[in-house]
């Protein structure tokens, strides 16, 4: 099974699928930052006084770790970084359907009409944290820009 989950192929689309699905989601926040604090705020897990910082900061990090997880630049952070992001967004989301709040997910559009019900998305999150996984358990390391040691 290790052989299947580290071949080259498989790998590298796993690396573009993972990538571009953080580079997407952040294009909008990152073109739109009040609109994106107002979904941080709704998701109420963020100190007030931190929001707009978390705002401007997480899309930017998206960004870079996206095309540093495709281009193979500090690739063992980036997957790492993204695969914890995923898992961070499942929690946050968990917590707000737990609470009972119907929010907007913020994922990809800051539109006050992308709201989504809470189970969709925690099952899509989880879809898409499925190359990530296989990101963490192959050992495949063609194609990347930076030489990874150890």
């Amino acid at each position: 099974m290790k052989n299947i989950l580290s071949n080259d192929y498989l790998t590298m689309l796993c690396r573009l699928a993972f990538g571009l699905i953080f580079i997407f989601a952040a294009i909008d926040k990152i073109a739109h930052p009040d609109q994106f604090a107002r979904v941080v705020f709704n998701y109420h897990l963020v100190p007030g006084s931190l929001i707009n910082l978390f705002a401007l900061i997480l899309p930017m990090s998206e960004l870079i770790a996206g095309v540093c997880l495709i281009t193979g630049v500090f690739y063992k952070g980036a997957r790492n970084y993204l695969v914890f992001l995923m898992l961070i967004f499942i929690v946050a989301i968990s917590v707000n359907i737990f609470r009972g709040i119907n929010l907007e997910c913020g994922c990809f559009s800051v539109s006050s009409k992308a709201k989504s019900h809470g189970l969709q998305l925690i099952y899509r999150d989880i879809l898409m944290l499925l190359p990530g996984i296989v990101l963490l358990i192959s050992q495949s390391r063609k194609w990347m820009l930076q030489k990874i040691t150890g």
